[in-house]
């Protein structure tokens, strides 16, 4: 009896999970399918599949590339990305484990002070943060990797150290007798330990930093355009948005989160197969 009560939860569990799946993935089929039609056909035929008449080949990808200097964009999202998920991770990482090891007041009220910063609104900062980022010449695309370090660490550093207390010290004493400084420790012991955690982080963090429109906008302007801020001058005039172009570019803006995600998965994981590690 209980295993038939268990089949049926089971398959109940499945179908649910397999149509609320379903309804997430709905509106990314619906771009992927507007993506080939003929601009003129997407309003009126939005949910039908490209036919004869409607399908247009790469024709919205390329004017779309074109229109808005697509892969310009594309490397600045990607040395923001990239630099940002780097720098958050290591710097993060290292204030975590020293805010564990430590455990005095000092790291205590720091700790703290990240956890709440987790709770203030961007909107709430944006303005002083971008006045603030032009008088130090943060605004560019080097001087943004340091704003997204700043909003970034408070998650990040929260993640990292309900993790590090979980890590025996005894390790990190170890090393120490063998003649390792604080920051081979870290590098050579703690750091490799970290490894599916600091994954998760850097996963987190790439595809809140990619996908970000409003800070980039903000700071960088139409100098320096990452994708959202490109993909937005497609949007015109009620009426006249080159919706073919438009589903084209956010499709090509979704594949490198998916390839990124799809290539770091299996760390993840292995990281819950494996659990913490045992002293």
């Amino acid at each position: 009896m209980a295993e038939k009560i268990n089949k049926k939860t089971n398959l109940i569990r499945t179908i649910v999970l397999s149509i609320l799946s379903l309804i997430f993935l709905a509106p990314i089929f619906v771009i992927l399918m507007n993506s080939f039609k003929g601009k003129l056909y997407i309003n009126n035929e939005l949910f039908s599949l490209p036919n004869s008449t409607t399908f247009v080949g790469l024709d919205n990808f390329i004017r779309g590339i074109e229109t808005v200097k697509f892969w310009n964009a594309f490397g600045y999202s990607l040395f923001i990305s990239v630099f940002s998920v780097i720098t958050i991770v290591v710097l993060t990482s290292m204030t975590a484990w020293y805010i564990v090891r430590v455990n005095s007041k000092f790291t205590n009220i720091l700790y703290y002070l990240f956890v709440f910063s987790m709770i203030v609104p961007f909107q709430m900062v944006m303005y002083t943060t971008t006045w603030t980022a032009n008088q130090l010449s943060l605004d560019n695309p080097v001087g943004i990797i340091l704003i997204y370090l700043g909003f970034g660490a408070g998650l990040s550093i929260f993640i990292f150290t309900g993790f590090i207390k979980s890590i025996p010290k005894e390790i990190e004493e170890a090393a120490v007798i063998d003649g390792c400084g604080p920051i081979r420790t870290f590098f050579l012991i703690v750091f490799p330990i970290l490894k599916p955690t600091a994954i998760t982080v850097a996963i987190l963090n790439a595809m809140w930093i990619w996908n970000d429109y409003l800070l980039p906008y903000l700071l960088l302007g139409t100098e320096y355009k990452t994708i959202p801020i490109a993909i937005q001058y497609l949007q015109g005039s009620y009426g006249n948005t080159d919706l073919g172009a438009l589903m084209a570019l956010l499709v090509l803006s979704i594949i490198p989160v998916i390839i990124f995600y799809l290539a770091l998965q299996k760390h993840i994981i292995k990281s819950f197969a494996d659990g913490s590690v045992k002293g």
